[in-house]
């Protein structure tokens, strides 16, 4: 990719992502449309997500949390469109085409499109299906879509002023909420995005949709999430799940040392009698 002005500039917010992100940047590659840029906003990852963008082409950009690092790819970028994308999606070849296209006939300024889990279970699909069909018949009284797949054009996205880097949590959904006052949410039907269910495996399926009810509550009643006031990481799936499993090995190894223990101190007490 040159320096040149691109169609679409395509952001990526990253942290330790080396495990998802280049399935995304090999999507990416395969596109039939190429007249577009990728700009990975990097929030000091400790693993080989930088090079590993670097190697598929992407300009690499100092990031934050997910609305800073969105913001900095967008200052960064030179396309009439943004798409804002997260590591750990898949597209299919003919994404960048068909949405381009699409939001071009059609004179949409913001919009997203179908999202299926990467996975062959069928609570997920399920999961996935409804929360989609919730938030579609929802675009026009409550606007709000996840940051994965946000589509949006630089002139929308300036008069906004980006997304607002105060915002914590649900960011994603408060840009859509205040981009929609002045163009309304489109959701695209020409082409999906397939999307990790790695939120599921860390949270539970239950726990994930508890929470999402738990930060919808909140942003109505509250306003939008400024404080750690709801629990949230970025990035950093897999570390967390291995420390997850290391502090569950150490739990289990200090039962059998007790189990031992006992075993070794009854050996004794019977031996005395």
């Amino acid at each position: 990719m040159d320096c040149q002005s691109k169609k679409i500039s395509v952001i990526i917010p990253a942290l330790n992502e080396e495990k998802y992100l280049p399935q995304l940047l090999e999507s990416l590659r395969k596109q039939t449309f190429q007249d577009f840029e990728i700009i990975v906003s990097d929030a000091g990852s400790g693993d080989k997500t930088v090079p590993i963008a670097q190697q598929y082409g992407a300009r690499v950009v100092r990031g934050g949390l997910p609305a800073a690092g969105r913001n900095a790819g967008a200052r960064a970028s030179t396309g009439e469109f943004f798409f804002f994308l997260d590591a750990d999606i898949i597209l299919p070849k003919n994404f960048l085409e068909n949405a381009l296209q699409e939001m071009e006939n059609k004179y949409y300024d913001i919009a997203s499109c179908e999202f299926k889990p990467l996975s062959s279970q069928l609570p997920d699909r399920f999961i996935h299906r409804l929360i989609y069909t919730i938030i579609r018949l929802e675009r026009r009284f409550n606007p709000e879509v996840f940051g994965f797949c946000i589509l949006v054009s630089r002139r929308l996205f300036e008069r906004i002023n980006g997304f607002d880097e105060s915002v914590i949590l649900a960011e994603d959904c408060e840009f859509v909420k205040r981009a929609s006052r002045f163009r309304p949410l489109e959701f695209l039907d020409s082409t999906f995005v397939r999307v990790s269910v790695r939120r599921f495996v860390k949270e539970g399926r239950l726990g994930f949709m508890l929470k999402g009810i738990r930060i919808s509550l909140y942003r109505i009643f509250k306003g939008e999430i400024r404080s750690d006031i709801i629990r949230y990481e970025f990035g950093n799936y897999d570390k967390k799940r291995e420390k997850d499993r290391k502090k569950y090995r150490e739990f289990i190894n200090q039962l059998r040392i007790k189990k031992i223990l006992i075993i070794q101190l009854l050996g004794k007490l019977s031996q005395r009698r």
